[in-house]
């Protein structure tokens, strides 16, 4: 990166242009328009319009080349100076065996070359020994006074300068003495490598570019003369053996021989002497001095040897560019890389190597320009393709005189394509034969650009040969190799004037004649560049070739041979250029003569025609200065392969004139006609302006013709006449004229404006004054036009018309007839005459005095009206539409008057009444127009009188309407705009049906349920059908009414009979009940016993079955537990009596009777019929009908003693489950919960409890499996079920009771059985929760399967049988409930010794989840849930009494109430319950009409919701909640274990089957 000692000062901006269209168009013309400005800096740039965007057409697949290999820091000149010189010494040194080693001074390298220069230029090593000037040295070249370095400085130059210098004066070498402090000053140098810069480039030219035009910069290698070695040695073989430069031959095995010339040297005699004989080849200080002697070779680029696509060395230069600067690509700035640039090529120890893919010719790679030849060439590219500005079209355009070069020039005729990347640099140069230039970037990152104006070119060199003497002595063509570049600010300073731009992606560079330009790329770039030549380049063309012929430079053309050329076809010439050529030729033929006469004079009398333009460029150049010979050369007979220009016919040999002959291609005759012809030419103008102006001046009788006109046009465009103020004129003359013509003729034939006649404005139409003077204007063209005789015609009839209209419009009451015939007249002229105007507002005004006569007479409407007065305003005044105006005016006031009123009274809030309106109505009767807003009012109230009479209708009718058909009244009222007084008290009905079905809704349907709420109410008739479910009956597609007619089998006229709707109910029934007998029987069908029949499907999917299998206790098959949805599983497992219902026979929630009754009880309020409310009176009458069966049943003398049996038996079960509970309760619980009973203590319930201890992990994890069964499955499926523990406990306790434990406990006779069996199937089927379906499905099982199989049915049954006679009460709390395990007469215990937690199921014994033990403890647990029931029942009583509420804000499943006792006191039991709840540390005992509680997730302990900070509203129903002491902690289950909210809706749940305690006092 640039140091920050480097300054560059950026030279100031080159001017940029931006042409616009019409100038963008003629390229060679906007350049010549801009070159006075441009040409006084060199270069300039030119910014295309945004719009001009060539296609970039170069086939990027197949373009591959070579680039350039460039050294920057061997580009600049001062610094290829110092590393010519370095390698010059290292040479030195190396040939006299040692290698250059760079001495570091000062943490440097030392500057040898600054060094060697600053000695010299005080006059050498010894004088400034002599005069102490090496500190003065060594502060010229920068280092610190203070230290002086002045002697270090001496000693490396006295050690490997001196002798170089000496060696370049040819004197003997003085006696140097060298010491070891030498050697180690040695350690601390750099060895030197040498660049061999004039081996590795010298002027190599690539095989692609060696018949191109730069390859002719170069010198033939054949002329370089061949340094042959000169050999210094002596004939003499003694003199091999003899040192040379003591003379003697002793000291044999000191002595050296020379690798080159074999001479002899002792090496203590050589300076400096050498200690050691060199290793390798020596030489001697002669054979040094011719080789360091010898000429630099030319300078020039290296070929790289890698081949690339445009992509791969896009790769390679972005990778370059984004490493060297350590940034991305897009983000370094102009400024930092040109400041970089120009550090580099500056500094001699940055070896930084770019690659550059310059002068691609585009005959080989193809043009970045789109051409006429190019493939696939797009119709939007064809513009481009031919434009001016592209880079093929260029150079051969019409005015470009390079047109007129029969070959193709690479690089001047033909593009040149360069592809760049970061650096690399195109060095000061100018272009060939000093043309133009031009350059465009097809795209990728900016070229930087330098340039020299042409005027300031000899300055330009001149400051470049003072700065960098040494290279030019080397190659004084330098300048012409595109080799070396400068600094600018040097040549600034020089004061050479530069300037600089950088040219972006889609412009132009113009470099001006002789402009010194160099540069240097950005980065990734593409761009194109050609030569051109205007024809004011033909003059300083000709100084070119003059300048090139005294650097003895190659001419790429003759100059001379492309003006004959000209010369040759002066009509297919521009004009600009003809005159151009004509003066150069001009030039060129004065020349001719004089040169002529002087080889005449000289004596030259031989000469002979030749033909230069067929021979080769080579065999006609001259032999001196290396032009191109075309008019004229001069050949000896001595040598007749030589030749020479008449300018230097005494360098060809020495012979004498009379040997020498002149070769001439054209006579000194031949030449005066070819320059008659460009004058000709370039006069032609001047002819043709004459006869231009004679036409243009003529008096009338003398005009042309317009066609005569014309030819001089067309002459001038032939003749390709420059731009000038009379061609201007003549055009604009010829154009006027027809014009006129074209006008002329148009009036005279009537086709102008014939679309728009009569409507057009009058400024597109001529008016009378205008056509007089566009005939004058005919009369006045500068040629004879014969449309003029149609214009005079024209004139006439305008003048007839002005007299008979004026004529017209004076009359008082003018027929409209005539009116309108001479308005069509005055149209047809096409003539802008003030007459007729008038004539047409006349035929206006009778017009609509018509029209409101019509209008009037028919139907009137506030629009025509409107529309007539508007069109009457724009009317000229008169007194008789000022008297229909007044008319029509008065009229639109009523109509607009009535309009409002009718209007106000549709928009009133509340409308109007029926009567209103009507009277309205005929009062509008009197206004003779037609009204909207009266006839909508009309409308309204016929409406509303409609809609008024069918309410009455339907409210008088028998029976109650359908909802459907009060809904629809109600759509049908609100539309309408009058108050209708029946329509509220409908919207009320209408929504309290809403409210009812909703409400019934969410008491039946389930969650996400499938089914709608009428088809639940109805009884299936699907049972059985193999596809499933019936088709579902869309809400959106089918009414209610609709749905009961299709479930119900019946038509639309049966539907609206409540008779006609019961007995369809019944038949219903009937099928339903008949289908699902079959479908029991078919189920049996597919299993013989407990096995399954092979290949028999069972479940929702229609599988085989599996080990584990739930049987529904209503359809009897068998269902996957991963098959039925989770809700039923859970409520099997919670049951724990396996009872079970599938999906389809379960389908709704079954609400219980009574809150079917309440809904009933709110159904009456409603005046409306409902088909849901039809389809559940029914099913209530089902149930209530059912319900009355199966009591009479449970009644009969069969099951009242079985019932007797079991409650004998199940006393005795429920007195060992007391004994064994009392012992397995371990002492510390005992005393917390209840008394201990030390009278019961059964050895064999201790046994029981051992077995249950060592089975208890087994039983747990069996639990944890789900492995629970139906209780209608085998005993195989029973005994997977239960655990090993409950299994072993359950059969002890009844082997104790009974002798035979395999028999069932009661027996029924088959009658019973079945009249039994069938009952429950039908109560099952509603869809309703009834006790006796309950009762009877545990009788059942106790009559089918012995005891040791019904552990949880016959508790469950013992249960329920207590309380038969009593209802149960509906839970209206939420799920969790605070535990009352506690008698009265107990202390209050804290929530954490609750006695519900969680324990082990086998723990939980079935007395224990039933409420029945016999401790005293469990009879006050058993009170204490007496007791809450009691209070729901009274509340349950209160809330049937005033009827359905909506569930509280603060209710949840979190919270309780508890409401206050009737004297405003609590009891002592309501408080110790109440108190024992709140496990707050400190209850602040709160009171009032409800106190509000939380259960807490954790310990399951109540709180107040004050107690702890809680207000109404914060918790809802399913969040959780936990309190301070649990958060934090939350335990996991054991396995085997109930969680605490399980244990407590378990007990819940069977404690509403509790008898009350009337029916426990009886016992």
């Amino acid at each position: 990166m640039a140091s920050p000692e480097f300054q560059f000062i950026p030279p100031p901006e080159a001017p940029v242009f931006k042409p616009t269209w019409e100038e963008f168009q003629d390229a060679l013309g906007y350049i010549n328009k801009i070159r006075p400005i441009a040409e006084q800096s060199g270069i300039c740039k030119i910014i295309p319009p945004p719009d001009w965007q060539p296609p970039f057409a170069v086939d990027v697949d197949n373009f591959k080349f070579t680039p350039r290999i460039q050294r920057l820091n061997e580009l600049e000149a001062h610094t290829r100076i110092k590393l010519n010189f370095l390698d010059q010494i290292a040479k030195f040194w190396e040939l006299q065996g040692s290698s250059l080693k760079i001495p570091v001074v000062e943490r440097k390298a030392l500057d040898l070359y600054s060094l060697h220069r600053n000695v010299w230029s005080e006059g050498g090593n010894d004088q400034v020994t002599k005069e102490r000037k090496w500190n003065k040295i060594a502060s010229r070249m920068g280092f610190p006074c203070n230290k002086n370095l002045g002697t270090l400085l001496k000693a490396h130059y006295e050690r490997i300068l001196q002798p170089f210098d000496i060696f370049n004066k040819g004197k003997l070498l003085p006696q140097v003495k060298t010491e070891v402090k030498e050697e180690e000053a040695e350690a601390l140098d750099k060895d030197y490598k040498p660049h061999k810069i004039p081996s590795r480039m010298a002027g190599k030219i690539p095989d692609s570019e060696k018949n191109g035009r730069r390859s002719r910069r170069h010198p033939d290698a054949g002329d370089a003369k061949v340094d042959t070695q000169v050999g210094f040695g002596s004939e003499d073989e003694l003199a091999k053996y003899i040192c040379l430069n003591c003379g003697r031959g002793d000291d044999e095995d000191q002595m050296l021989l020379c690798d080159g010339c074999d001479d002899s040297y002792h090496i203590f005699c050589l300076v400096p002497p050498l200690l050691d004989i060199p290793k390798g080849d020596w030489r001697c200080p002669k054979c040094v001095a011719v080789e360091v002697s010898k000429p630099v070779e030319a300078f020039g680029f290296e070929q790289a040897q890698k081949e690339y696509t445009l992509q791969s060395f896009g790769e390679m230069a972005d990778k370059f560019k984004q490493d060297y600067f350590n940034m991305p690509v897009h983000l370094i700035p102009t400024e930092m890389a040109e400041r970089e640039f120009w550090r580099i090529v500056s500094s001699i120890d940055e070896d930084v190597t770019v690659e550059y893919g310059a002068d691609l010719h585009t005959m080989d790679h193809g043009s970045g320009f789109p051409t006429k030849s190019s493939k696939n060439l797009l119709p939007a590219d064809q513009e481009y393709a031919v434009s001016s500005w592209n880079l093929n079209n260029l150079p051969v355009l019409e005015g470009s005189v390079l047109g007129h070069i029969n070959c193709d020039i690479s690089g001047m005729k033909v593009p040149w394509m360069y592809v760049g990347m970061c650096f690399s640099t195109f060095c000061w140069h100018n272009e060939d034969h000093w043309s133009y230039s031009i350059n465009y970037l097809h795209w990728g990152e900016p070229k930087t650009w330098y340039g020299v104006p042409g005027g300031k070119a000899e300055s330009f060199e001149d400051s470049m040969k003072n700065a960098a003497p040494e290279l030019f002595q080397a190659q004084p063509d330098l300048l012409h190799q595109l080799v070396t570049i400068m600094n600018p600010n040097i040549l600034m300073k020089a004061g050479v004037p530069i300037v600089r731009t950088d040219q972006h992606a889609g412009e132009f560079v113009i470099t001006f004649p002789r402009s010194y330009h160099a540069g240097f790329n950005q980065g990734y770039n593409f761009a194109e560049a050609v030569n051109f030549a205007p024809p004011d380049w033909l003059a300083i063309g000709r100084e070119c070739v003059l300048h090139y012929s005294n650097l003895k430079r190659y001419c790429v053309f003759s100059h001379n041979e492309l003006v004959c050329k000209m010369a040759s076809t002066p009509d297919e010439l521009d004009l600009t250029v003809a005159a151009a050529t004509y003066q150069d030729m001009l030039r060129m033929v004065d020349l001719e003569k004089k040169l002529r006469r002087s080889l005449l004079h000289w004596g030259v009398t031989n000469a002979e025609r030749e033909a230069f333009e067929l021979l080769p460029d080579d065999e006609r150049q001259c032999d001196f200065c290396k032009t191109t010979c075309f008019l004229s050369a001069v050949t000896c007979s001595c040598t007749r392969d030589r030749l020479v220009c008449l300018r230097h016919y005494k360098m060809l040999c020495e012979c004498s004139p009379e040997n020498h002959t002149l070769r001439y291609r054209y006579t000194l005759d031949e030449l005066p006609p070819l320059l008659q012809s460009l004058k000709v030419r370039a006069e032609s103008f001047d002819h043709w302006a004459v006869k231009v102006k004679e036409a243009l001046e003529a008096k009338p009788d003398d005009k042309l013709e317009l066609s005569e006109l014309r030819e001089l046009v067309e002459e001038a465009e032939a003749q390709r006449f420059p731009e000038s103020e009379l061609l201007q004129t003549l055009i604009q003359a010829v154009t006027e004229a027809e014009k006129c013509a074209t006008v002329a003729a148009h009036l005279a034939t009537k086709k102008v404006r014939t679309r728009t006649r009569g409507s057009g404005e009058a400024k597109s139409r001529l008016t009378l004054e205008e056509l007089k003077l566009f005939y004058e204007q005919i009369e006045s063209l500068a040629c004879v036009v014969r449309e003029g005789d149609a214009v005079k015609e024209l004139l006439t009839r305008v003048t007839t018309f002005q007299q008979e209209a004026i004529e017209l419009l004076s009359q008082e009451a003018p027929d409209s007839d005539v009116i309108a015939k001479m308005v069509d007249t005055g149209c047809s002229l096409d003539i802008d005459l003030p007459e007729l105007p008038r004539l047409k507002h006349k035929l206006q005004q009778v017009e609509w005095l018509e029209e409101v006569e019509e209008t009037l007479e028919g139907s009137v409407t506030v629009d025509c009206v409107r529309k007539l007065l508007d069109s009457g305003i724009s009317l000229p005044p008169h007194p008789k539409i000022e008297k229909a105006m007044a008319q029509l005016q008065q009229l639109l006031t009523n109509m607009e008057t009535w309009e409002e009123k009718a209007s106000q009274a549709l928009n009133a809030k509340p409308g109007i009444s029926v009567s209103e309106g009507e009277e309205l109505l005929k009062q509008a009767e009197e206004v003779p127009a037609h009204l909207p807003s009266v006839v909508a009012l009309k409308d309204a109230v016929k409406r509303a009188r409609e809609w008024t009479n069918k309410v009455t209708a339907l409210q008088k009718g028998e029976t109650p309407p359908l909802l459907e058909t009060v809904e629809g009244l109600v759509a049908r009222g609100r539309p309408i705009s009058l108050h209708l007084e029946p329509l509220a008290e409908l919207e009320e009905n209408v929504a309290a049906a809403h409210a009812w079905l909703e409400k019934t809704a969410r008491t039946f349907l389930k969650k996400n349920s499938h089914l709608t709420l009428l088809e639940v109410l109805v009884p299936r008739t699907d049972i059985g059908v193999v596809s499933g479910k019936r088709k579902r009956v869309k809400r959106e597609e089918m009414s209610a009414q609709q749905q009961q007619v299709q479930l119900l089998d019946m038509s639309i006229e049966d539907a609206a009979i409540s008779s006609s709707v019961v007995k369809a109910f019944k038949d219903c029934e009937e099928r339903e009940l008949g289908a699902m007998r079959a479908l029991r029987a078919h189920n049996r069908s597919k299993c013989d016993g407990d096995t399954p029949q092979e290949g028999a499907t069972f479940c929702l999917c229609h599988k085989p079955p599996q080990a584990t299998m739930l049987t529904c206790s209503l359809c009897l098959d068998l269902f996957h537990s991963g098959c039925v949805p989770s809700s039923h599983r859970s409520k099997v497992k919670l049951s724990n009596e396996g009872r079970f219902l599938c999906p389809s026979c379960e389908r709704s929630r079954r609400p219980r009777l009574e809150t079917i009754l309440a809904l009933l009880v709110a159904l009456q309020k409603l005046p409306l019929r409902l088909p849901e409310a039809e389809a559940l009176q029914c099913l209530t009458e089902r149930a209530m009908s059912w319900q009355d069966r199966a009591r009479q049943l449970m009644k009969t003398e069969e099951l009242t003693a079985a019932l007797g049996k079991l409650s004998v038996f199940l006393q005795k079960i429920s007195e060992a489950q007391a004994k064994q509970h009392h012992k397995a309760v371990p002492p510390q619980v005992h005393d917390d919960k209840t008394e201990h009973d030390e009278s019961t203590n059964d050895d064999s319930l201790s046994e029981d409890n051992e077995l249950k201890m060592d089975l208890d992990r087994d039983a747990g994890k069996k639990l944890d499996e789900g492995s629970w069964e139906h209780a209608y499955s085998s005993n195989k499926q029973l005994k997977d079920k239960k655990s090993e523990v409950d299994k072993a406990r359950w059969s002890h306790l009844v082997a104790t009771l009974m002798d035979n434990q395999d028999s069932p406990l009661i027996s029924l006779s088959p009658r019973t059985r079945s009249q039994v069996q069938d009952l429950l199937v039908e109560g099952e089927l509603l869809e309703v929760s009834l006790d006796e379906t309950t009762h009877m499905w545990r009788i059942l099982q106790a009559a089918n399967h012995p005891p040791a199989m019904l552990e949880d049915t016959l508790l469950s049954f013992n249960s329920s049988n207590s309380n038969s006679d009593e209802h149960k009460i509906k839970k209206t709390g939420p799920k969790k409930r605070k535990s009352q395990g506690e008698g009265p007469d107990d202390q209050p215990r804290s929530p954490q010794k609750s006695p519900i937690k969680k324990t082990k199921l086998s723990k939980l014994t079935p007395n224990t989840i039933e409420g029945k033990t016999p401790k005293a403890g469990m009879v006050k647990k058993k009170t204490m849930l007496n007791k809450m029931i009691e209070k729901k029942k009274k509340d349950f009583a209160v809330n049937n009494k005033e009827g359905p509420k909506k569930k509280g804000i603060g209710l949840g499943r979190k919270k309780k109430n508890f409401p206050p006792s009737n004297n405003g006191m609590h009891s002592d039991e309501d408080d110790e319950d109440i108190d024992e709840a709140c496990a707050a540390s400190k209850c602040q005992h709160p009171s009032g009409q409800n106190v509000d509680w939380v259960q807490c997730d954790g310990c399951e302990g109540w709180f107040h919701y004050v107690c702890v900070g809680l207000k109404a509203g914060d918790i809802h129903e399913d969040e959780e909640y936990k309190c301070s002491r649990c958060t934090g902690r939350q335990p996991a289950p054991k396995p085997g274990e109930l969680t605490e909210e399980e244990s407590v809706d378990i007990l819940l749940s069977l404690a509403t089957s509790l008898p009350p305690k009337d029916s426990q006092a009886q016992k």
